[in-house]
């Protein structure tokens, strides 16, 4: 009987070592896997977290070059003001300058002998026409600021006036 007791213990201890041993498989299989699903969770959260943070730091980025870029609008803008502004002052202090010329002290004709036309030149002059003896006819154009260069139109006008293409038409209108 001691036998079977023996052989019943020993076919127990099998059994319960080969349970043991399929306990073992399962916990390596079940340890793997939880290991493979902790790796996958933590790569996802890992992804989703950079993905967060990379948008975070986007919408920051966006934020603070938005801020500068309207700094630097407002800046330029007031520059762009200030030079438009005095553009226009040298603009309106030129066309001033053109019709007072004839009347500046280093204007060497008779004032009263300029005709303004102010375009394609300032001024025609019939110098000596206030005392009744026309000498000649000058063109004149009156430049200010620092270039004093001649726009082309102008240039082609003083072209026909240097090589004498100048000449007198009478036009009689009678009219209906």
């Amino acid at each position: 009987m001691m036998i079977v007791i023996i052989v019943i213990l020993v076919i127990v201890v099998f059994i319960l070592a080969r349970n043991l041993l399929k306990m073992s498989r399962e916990i390596q299989e079940l340890k793997g896997t939880a290991e493979s699903r902790a790796m996958k969770m933590f790569e996802d959260w890992k992804k989703n977290e950079w993905e967060l943070q990379r948008k975070v730091l986007e919408a920051n980025l966006k934020r603070e070059y938005e801020v500068r870029f309207q700094e630097w609008k407002l800046a330029e803008e007031k520059k762009i003001r200030e030079d438009a502004i005095n553009k226009s002052r040298s603009v309106i202090m030129g066309q001033v300058t053109e019709h007072l010329i004839p009347y500046f002290p280093d204007f060497k004709y008779n004032s009263k002998d300029a005709r303004f036309i102010g375009t394609p030149v300032d001024f025609v002059v019939f110098d000596g026409l206030s005392e009744g003896n026309v000498k000649k006819i000058v063109f004149v154009e009156v430049k200010t600021g620092k270039t004093g260069n001649l726009s082309t139109r102008e240039r082609k006008v003083r072209d026909v006036v240097e090589r004498k293409e100048v000449y007198w038409e009478k036009l009689h209108y009678q009219g209906e």
